[in-house]
């Protein structure tokens, strides 16, 4: 289990300091697809490489721990030292693959710098070169610079650098982007038959909840720095707990309906302002004058599922 406890995650600029992540306390349970959604900004890219321990200025973990829920060489892995076990039991596949691969260097190479002292660089290429044509990749590929693979094929590599050593948990930070169709397809069904195989933890970015509604087991859902919805994905699709996650769900497109959908109007409020009470208040169509001024707590409702919101079973019940 993936235990974060009051995760404060802060970006140092010009302006000052700013919390990106606030105050985050959820409990993840081991082998399942977790989705995370919500709105550019609201802090989605920032928990996941808070996770990831990838912490480096401006960004910073202000407050809170991390309890990953593994065993390292000296006992339960922490944020301290979970950079010693990238790609081996944390990954992390980022938006753009072109960017993260080293473009100087052949792909072969960027497998090898992950291996451990003494073992032996020519048998696990070897064993590389068959593991990715299992994702539908030719072992050529290897070989190759990254700007000699088309984007579809260049995301499969980070897929496969990600999964290959087979780690406990894998961070896939909106790993589809920019992707045409037929290969997101590709790679979101890659992914879920990679989980299925191995039983790890999967970490899912998405602002599409239609990609979310197909893979994931559990979602996350996030507003303006903070969690305000977490839950099996059935139980969170059929029936939301709070405001923002059903109109996300609501404004979901339906074969066959041509009714006109609303997305969520208005915009998040600015991190940068003081803020009381509940942060989507502003927007929201339940709200009352105890939004404005209180804060929800995040509470489990029903079992194992949880949200933050003064008015839960008005919006059930809607």
């Amino acid at each position: 289990m993936i235990a974060l406890n009051n995760i404060v995650a802060t970006y140092t600029t010009v302006r000052g300091q700013v919390n990106a992540v606030d105050n985050v306390n959820v409990s993840i349970p081991n082998g399942n697809i977790v989705g995370i959604a919500g709105e550019s900004g609201c802090g989605k890219s920032t928990l996941l490489k808070i996770i990831y321990g990838d912490i480096l200025y401006p960004l910073s973990l202000s407050q809170g721990s991390i309890n990953y829920g593994i065993e390292g060489k000296n006992g339960e892995i922490s944020t301290k030292d979970i950079g010693q076990y990238w790609f081996k039991r944390i990954s992390y596949i980022p938006q753009s693959s072109m960017s993260s691969l080293n473009p100087v260097v052949r792909i072969r190479k960027q497998f090898l710098d992950f291996l451990e002292p003494g073992q032996n660089k020519k048998a696990i290429l070897e064993q590389v070169r068959e593991y990715i044509k299992g994702l539908d990749l030719p072992p050529e590929a290897l070989d190759s610079y990254p700007h000699q693979l088309s984007g579809g094929m260049r995301q499969r590599i980070m897929v496969a650098l990600g999964t290959y050593f087979k780690p406990d948990i894998i961070l896939a930070d909106e790993p589809t982007t920019a992707l045409d169709v037929v290969v997101q397809k590709g790679i979101l069904l890659l992914l879920m038959e990679i989980q299925e195989q191995m039983k790890n933890t999967i970490l899912f970015v998405s602002h599409d909840m239609g990609v979310h509604y197909q893979i994931s087991h559990k979602m996350l859902i996030m507003y303006a720095a903070k969690v305000v919805e977490f839950g099996d994905s059935e139980a969170v699709f059929k029936a939301p707990m709070h405001p923002y996650t059903r109109m996300l769900i609501e404004a979901l497109p339906t074969i066959g309906d041509a009714k006109e959908r609303e997305g969520v109007s208005g915009r998040p409020p600015s991190l940068w302002d003081k803020l009381v009470g509940c942060r989507f208040a502003a927007r929201c169509p339940f709200a009352t004058e105890v939004c404005k001024t209180e804060e929800p707590e995040f509470l489990e409702h029903q079992p194992g599922h949880f949200a933050a919101c003064h008015h839960v079973d008005r919006v059930r019940q809607a």
